[in-house]
């Protein structure tokens, strides 16, 4: 059997292969998909959810450069939710409950109609590599498939163990089979690699239980898509989802039987995520919690498999059942499929560029889990980014790469080759330095204009694009130049508008400034209605605007902090460069700076343990060398 030579193979039909072959076909390359099993691609392992804290912002930036997952997304979407609406709007994160089986039926739907997509059923068990490049790859069958790159986002399944109680088997996701080959050969070739440990809820049967015990979790009114090609669309929420809680029975009934979970005898010695911890790790981590959360998910239209999330646990099934029971709702529960934990293989990031090439084969990629990530939206974005980039390399194009004050994208992988990461590595706000300008709202500002330039964005697209913006900037010239009149204040005192002193000819920009005063507001002044209507303002771009305003002095302050940082990303360091002949450097510095290999000074500054001095001591370095003559301050 023999198959033409593709430009690029893709390991793995997950969430962040099939970005990274949409990105290639997209872009003009012809890809191969190797899946074990072609009917499990897209499939959502975890929970049938995506978005979330950070995670939807992600999503949103995704489909800013071209990506497919929120298209994915809206089209199986059964309930739509905003979190963190009382909080600040950089905060704001979407998230949506998805039709599982909907969900992989629209992915599998792209890329089968994509004809630069070709699928082939098997498992990649080892990379043919000729002078440290990758040439292609060889499989279970012994069939050698060529190829000028190729792209790894094997999940779990590198030697993945299942963990249920006492048993352990191999498998990298439930009734599938790991693969056993590649992390010997990588390491055979200087990679260093550890174990990870994720899990996942039972399922259970909707008919079983008693939701009139749970309290109902409603989607929002005003649902938002996640793709700006179905911003158009009358989305609904079609199901409910429900949430109960843990007791002191369910825990007396876990922390019993401690002991026969593989986290806690011993079994399972790798880390897993912190911030989504089993059900028996909670009881020992809170035991002065006497309850825990249990978010009840439907996991489809036409199906009666509930997700219980927050119920992620590797204990035996008996265990499992009888703690279950013991929930409100619960009392009558039937069991579809029970939770459990796997064991698998990571490479440590930090072996990357920020492009997601490896620095020891060229032309060979990794992608997600691999990466000691954990999440279908942080394994996504790597996928894309893994696929732009190489497509780029083998047409010798330059590379891709996003910084972490352009997106949360950038964030992510700035954080895993610069910092490396211990545990299953997640997106949350609070990582990034500039998440006031990283907004839900603003991804097609910031990226769509990167996706067109890649050939991943339509012209129509980034023309509206730049008319939003220009409708936004209009209207917040026209708040700034224009104030309020006796009348509006007439009308705004009939309206019960509170806080009316001393706004006598205050600019419309400074009245909406006031914490009492919302977008909406502004309807009720003849004006600022008439400008909205001529100019087809919508909610969306509204709620920028109101951003804009409302929050001008944190986005400056930003701005600003972006800005100084720029110079250093401007200054290229030398990829050969021996930093261990640099004096006044420390050890751990010269270490790190050595294993990573950092492009710019930016880069350096961002690794875990290099201090602003160390960033001086470069910056003179290279300045003597006569690459850059103008100091910078780095303080």
């Amino acid at each position: 059997m023999s198959f033409i030579e593709y430009d690029v193979i893709v390991v793995g039909g997950g969430h962040s292969g099939l970005e990274a072959s949409s990105a290639v076909a997209n872009m003009g390359g012809k890809v191969l998909i190797i899946s074990m099993n072609l009917q499990n691609i897209g499939v959502m392992s975890c929970n049938p959810a995506i978005g979330g804290i950070a995670k939807g912002q992600i999503v949103k930036d995704i489909d800013a450069l071209g990506g497919l997952t929120g298209i994915v997304t809206d089209k199986s979407m059964l309930q739509f939710r905003m979190l963190n609406k009382s909080k600040g709007p950089a905060m704001w994160s979407p998230r949506a409950q998805c039709d599982r089986v909907k969900f992989a039926f629209e992915w599998k739907k792209i890329i089968e109609n994509n004809t630069n997509i070709d699928l082939y059923q098997d498992t990649v068990t080892e990379l043919l590599i000729k002078q440290y490049n990758v040439i292609g790859v060889k499989t279970k069958l012994g069939i050698h498939i060529k190829s000028k790159a190729v792209i790894l986002t094997n999940g779990t399944f590198l030697n993945g163990i299942i963990y249920l109680g006492n048993n352990k088997y191999p498998g990298g996701r439930i009734s599938e089979s790991n693969v056993t080959n590649l992390t010997q050969q990588l390491n055979s070739l200087g990679f260093k690699y550890g174990r990870m440990k994720t899990g996942t809820s039972p399922r259970v049967d909707k008919r079983s239980l008693n939701f009139s015990k749970m309290i109902i979790q409603s989607g929002d009114k005003n649902i938002q898509s996640f793709s700006f090609m179905f911003n158009d669309i009358n989305l609904t929420n079609k199901q409910h989802c429900f949430i109960t809680y843990t007791n002191n029975y369910v825990h007396e009934i876990l922390q019993k039987n401690i002991n026969y979970s593989p986290l806690f005898n011993g079994m399972i010695k790798s880390k897993g995520p912190r911030y989504c911890p089993s059900i028996e790790e909670k009881i020992f981590r809170f035991k002065d919690k006497s309850y825990h959360q249990i978010f009840v998910e439907p996991e489809g239209v036409f199906t009666n498999e509930m997700y219980v999330n927050g119920f992620s646990t590797s204990l035996p099934i008996d265990v499992q059942f009888k703690a279950l029971k013991l929930i409100p709702g619960f009392e009558n529960v039937k069991v579809l499929k029970f939770g459990y934990s796997i064991e698998y293989d990571y490479f440590f990031p930090t072996q990357l560029h920020h492009t997601l090439e490896t620095k020891l084969i060229n032309n060979l990629f990794f992608a997600g889990q691999i990466n000691g990530t954990t999440g279908y939206e942080e394994a996504a974005c790597q996928g894309l980014i893994a696929g732009i980039n190489a497509y780029l390399k083998i047409n010798n194009k330059i590379p891709f790469i996003v910084r972490r004050d352009q997106s949360y994208i950038g964030v992510l992988i700035d954080d895993l080759v610069t910092k490396g990461t211990q545990e299953p590595y997640r997106m949350f706000t609070s990582r990034s330095e500039y998440r006031m300008l990283l907004r839900q709202d603003n991804s097609d500002e910031r990226l769509c204009k990167m996706g067109y330039r890649l050939g991943l964005i339509s012209k129509e697209r980034l023309k509206y694009v730049y008319n939003s913006i220009n409708k936004i900037n209009n209207f917040i010239n026209f708040l700034k130049n224009n104030h309020i009149k006796n009348e509006d204040l007439k009308i705004l005192n009939i309206h019960n508008i509170k806080n009316l002193n001393n706004i006598k000819c205050v600019n419309l920009s400074s009245f909406l400034s006031r914490p009492e005063v919302n977008i909406t507001d502004l309807y009720i002044i003849p004006s600022c209605k008439k400008f909205i209507d001529n100019n087809n303002l919508t909610d969306k771009e509204l709620d920028s605007i109101s951003i804009y305003i409302k929050y001008q002095g944190y986005i400056d302050r930003e701005k600003s902090k972006i800005k100084k940082m720029s110079n250093l990303y401007n200054i290229k360091l030398p990829n050969n460069l021996d930093y261990n002949i640099i004096d006044s450097i420390s050890y751990e510095a010269k270490e790190k700076l050595n294993s990573i290999k950092p492009l710019t000074l930016g880069d350096a500054y961002n690794i875990s343990g290099i201090s602003p001095s160390t960033i001086s001591i470069l910056f003179f370095y290279i300045k003597k060398k006569s690459v850059h003559k103008n100091f910078i301050n780095i303080s």
